[in-house]
Order: structure tokens, then C-alpha cells, then sequence
């Protein structure tokens, strides 16, 4: 018995040499109370009294070595004492997440559901890349669907999230939604003449822009005369107008899996709305020159390009702080994200780039991308007039008035742009757009670019142009065909 109480003041003894850590603030642990009613059997019984004056005097020597143990440790040795124990702390923490990390990749092998969450993380990290340009095939231009409804050049256009529906806009300030599968109009709002503001229930100039949110309720467009109207998209009724910019209104998008919606004008502005409260929220400013494109995603940031500014921008809407990027020796007349942390971009000098949000400088240029055109003493590149990326993937669009829209793959880390096919597509390609399962392109094509009337291509149609992309492996990549899956059964549950 006497053993094991030595034992006991031992441990007791150790815990009192421990160095005092954040937890316990340096202060000693109170022993543990023993419950009332705990029974004391015959076994813990006191000794004798002699046996017991022994016992006491050995636990006096016992602790005096200790004090003398305690005290000549000197502050270089109980420095090096603590940083040991800290050390070891870490290693073993360190195996600990990499056993945990193990455990993680070998539950997610083989899980559809695990490997659809990794790929969530990933998404919202910005890392999110899509191997799928290697499978795209070349489309048969006899393949490609024309839709012609709009009298003037189509300016910009979006695609439902269910990739059922896309709503399209032109100069002459009219809005069409067709059917992808019958290629039929749904719904026409005429342009209305200007002066008529009051009474049209739709723009009365040019449609410079529009956005749809990631739940398919809303419909944003934004025109020359500065006014942002919100439609219902189901019955395309109109619901709000937003008036407050100065100026043009050149760019719309919604925050995904919200109702905020960005959006930027030629008065060099960026404004942030509410559409469910039909509300303003704040104006940020920055750049030195029209704003000609925006885009944005989850994140509460967009992205911008400056025209002639030079510049594209990144706005980080809570901090009211912008990143500025330089590397187009022209205006930047367009610009998509691909993920959180990538962007694509072109300008009228015939660049594209490839951006990061981790360096100033683009990541990958391609100059005069789509050619050039004009004599040997007026040789110009063709202008960028759209840009599409197909979300967090590698595959990307560009269309200009060359007379083709140009598929690129985006080599590892963004670094590098190679280009695919060309698609042929006659006259000025003016919004592209790339459906959510990455099964076609959309083209909205124009005899005059969008933003003037510098050149006019007489032999294009002002139309819809549906492409439809053929994948080697037998159809749309499985990890972007799993997502309409994923969100059916992400309704099911909710139900």
C-alpha cells in the first residue's frame, strides 16, 4: 500500500513540475472531491501509527528532493524544456491532420457524393479546374443553330441556370426569350421610341447589358439612357427600375446564391443593389475611364474592365478596397470570371489574358488572337468583342468580327492559352455565353459591334447563333452532368 501511495505522489509530482500552459493560466488543478456517498472499503484502512511516522517522513524527503530538482533548473534549460515539449506537441498534431487527411481521401474514394463536396471546397477556394478543352470536338457548322427575331445587332444575351431558356437584347432596345430545344420565341418586348419612357413598359434605347440570377428568378438589363430594369423571368413582367447612374449602363451581374446585383456604367462607377428589396446599397469608384464589362461570382467582389483605362479591377465590396491589373495595351472591352481566382479578358488591340488574382501582370497573353485585317500600312488586329469561359474549367471563347468565334484551353495553373478550333460565325460576335452543363455555345452576333457603329459587316444576320459541343468522351463531362443530379436530389431532401 505504501508503494502505491509513493506511486501516487509521484504522478502528483510530475503534474507539479509540468510547465503552466494557456489552459490552466499556471494556476494548480484542485483535486477532485470524493462523493459522500462513495463506500471506503476495509482495504484503505489506516496503518499503524508507526508505519504511518515512517510514511510521513519519506513523503518530506520525497518533496525536498523535488524543491531542490525545481530549483536548479536554470531559465536557459527550462526554455529549452518547454520548446522540446512544444515540438513534440506539433509533430504529433502534425501526424494527427495527415492521418485525418488519409482517412478523408480514402472515404471520399469511390464516394460520389465525397468527391462532389471536394470539388465544392475547391470551387469556392478558387483551385477548381475542370480538365474538359481535351474533349471537345470541333462542331459541324451545319450544326449550328440560327435564331434570327431582333431587327438590329444583338448586344448581349444570358442563358437560364437550367440551361432551358436564354433571353437575348438588341440596339434596338428589344428583349427575347427563346426556347433552346424548339428554338422558338417565348416572349418579345419591343424597343420603344425614345421620349416614351413613361409609358413603354421596356427600354427605349440600346441594351447594353443583362444578367439572370443563379436561381433563374430574376432578369436585370441595363441600357444607354441609365436606367436598370428587373423583370420577372418566368413571365417576363416587369417588377423595379434602378436609376442612379449617370451615364450608360455597360454591366450587370448577380452575386451567385444571391439577390445582390452589381452593376457598371460608362460614368466610371460601380453600384451594389438589392433586387429582393428593391433597394440601393452603396457606389464604389475607381476607374479612370468608361467601364465597359463586369462579372462576378459566390464571392462578394466583382470584376471589371476599364476600357481605355487600361485596367481590370477586382472590387472586395465589404473591405470598399479594388485590386488594379495592367497588361492590355488597349481598351478592355470584356471580361469573364472562370473561377474565384482566374479571369479572362480582351481588348481591342486583339490581346486576351489570363488572370490571377495573386499577380498584377497577366498570367498567359495571346496579342492579335483572332488575326488581323487592313493592308500592310493599315494592318490592325481584329478587336476582342466577347469573352466566355466555360466556369471553373479550362475551356475558353473569344469572338471578335473575324468571322469566327475561337475555343482556347487554358493550360495548368492558368499559364497558358491554346487554341482549339474555330467555329465559323459571320459578323460581330457581341456576347458569348457557355451553358451550365457545357453542352453548347451561345453567340449573340450583330452587323455592327455593340458599343458603335466603327465598321459594318453587310453580309452578317443580326441572330442567335445556338453551337452545340461534342465531347470526346461521349457527351458533357460526368463531374459537370452530375450537377443538375446533385441539385434535384438537394431538392428532394429539402422536401
Amino acid at each position: 500500500m505504501a508503494a502505491a501511495g509513493r506511486k501516487a505522489r509521484g504522478a502528483a509530482a510530475g503534474r507539479r513540475r509540468r510547465p503552466a500552459g494557456p489552459a490552466t493560466g499556471g494556476k494548480p488543478r484542485p483535486a477532485s472531491a470524493r462523493p459522500r456517498d462513495e463506500e471506503v472499503s476495509s482495504d484503505s484502512e489506516a496503518e499503524s501509527p508507526a508505519a504511518g511516522q515512517q510514511q510521513r517522513r519519506r513523503r518530506r524527503e520525497e518533496d525536498e528532493e523535488e524543491e531542490e530538482e525545481e530549483v536548479e533548473e536554470t531559465p536557459q534549460e527550462k526554455k529549452l524544456r518547454l520548446a522540446k515539449l512544444y515540438l513534440e506537441q506539433l509533430r504529433r498534431h502534425e501526424e494527427e491532420r495527415a492521418e485525418e487527411e488519409a482517412e478523408e481521401d480514402a472515404a471520399f474514394l469511390g464516394d460520389p457524393v465525397g468527391e462532389r463536396l471536394k470539388e465544392d471546397v475547391l470551387e469556392q477556394k478558387g483551385r477548381l479546374q475542370r480538365l474538359v478543352a481535351k474533349e471537345v470536338q470541333p462542331p459541324d457548322p451545319l450544326s449550328i443553330r440560327v435564331l434570327r427575331g431582333h431587327q438590329q445587332p444583338i448586344t448581349c444575351l444570358v442563358i437560364s441556370p437550367d440551361d432551358k431558356f436564354i433571353f437575348s437584347a438588341a440596339k434596338d432596345g428589344s428583349i427575347i426569350k427563346w426556347d433552346v430545344e424548339s428554338g422558338k420565341r417565348l416572349y418579345v418586348m419591343p424597343g420603344g421610341k425614345k421620349g416614351t419612357e413613361g409609358q413603354h413598359m421596356g427600354h427605349t434605347a440600346h441594351v447594353l447589358c443583362m444578367a439572370i440570377s443563379s436561381d433563374g428568378k430574376y432578369l436585370a438589363t441595363g441600357d444607354r439612357n441609365k436606367l436598370i430594369l428587373v423583370w420577372e423571368a418566368a413571365t417576363c413582367k416587369r417588377l423595379h427600375t434602378f436609376t442612379g447612374h449617370r451615364d450608360a449602363v455597360s454591366g450587370l451581374s448577380f452575386q451567385k446564391g444571391t439577390y445582390q446585383l452589381y452593376s457598371a456604367s460608362h460614368d466610371r462607377s460601380v453600384k451594389v443593389w438589392n433586387v429582393a428589396e428593391n433597394a440601393y446599397v452603396e457606389t464604389l469608384f475607381g476607374h479612370q475611364d468608361v467601364i465597359t464589362g463586369l462579372d462576378s461570382l459566390s464571392r462578394e467582389c466583382c470584376v471589371t474592365s476599364g476600357g481605355r483605362d487600361g485596367t481590370v479591377r477586382v472590387w472586395k465590396i465589404p473591405e470598399e478596397s479594388q485590386l488594379i491589373f495592367y497588361g492590355h495595351q488597349g481598351s478592355i472591352d470584356c471580361i469573364q470570371l472562370i473561377n474565384e481566382e482566374h479571369m479572362v479578358s480582351g481588348a481591342d488591340d486583339g490581346s486576351i489574358a489570363l488572370w490571377g488574382l495573386a499577380k498584377k501582370k497577366p498570367l498567359a497573353l495571346v496579342r492579335q488572337s483572332h488575326g488581323t485585317q487592313g493592308g500592310h500600312d493599315l494592318e490592325q488586329p481584329y478587336w476582342v468583342s466577347a469573352v466566355a469561359a466555360f466556369r471553373n474549367s479550362d475551356l475558353v471563347a473569344t469572338g471578335s468580327h473575324s468571322g469566327s468565334v475561337k475555343l482556347w484551353k487554358c493550360g495548368e495553373g492558368f499559364r497558358k492559352l491554346e487554341s482549339l478550333c474555330d467555329i465559323p460565325v459571320v459578323g460581330f460576335v457581341n456576347s458569348l455565353k457557355f451553358s451550365a452543363m457545357g453542352d453548347f455555345l451561345v453567340a449573340g452576333v450583330g452587323q455592327e459591334h455593340r458599343l458603335g457603329r466603327w465598321w459594318r459587316v453587310k453580309e452578317a444576320k443580326n441572330s442567335i447563333c445556338i453551337i452545340p459541343l461534342k465531347h470526346r468522351a461521349g457527351g458533357a463531362p460526368s463531374s459537370v452532368a452530375a450537377d443538375r443530379a446533385w441539385a434535384q436530389e438537394l431538392q428532394e431532401l429539402a422536401h
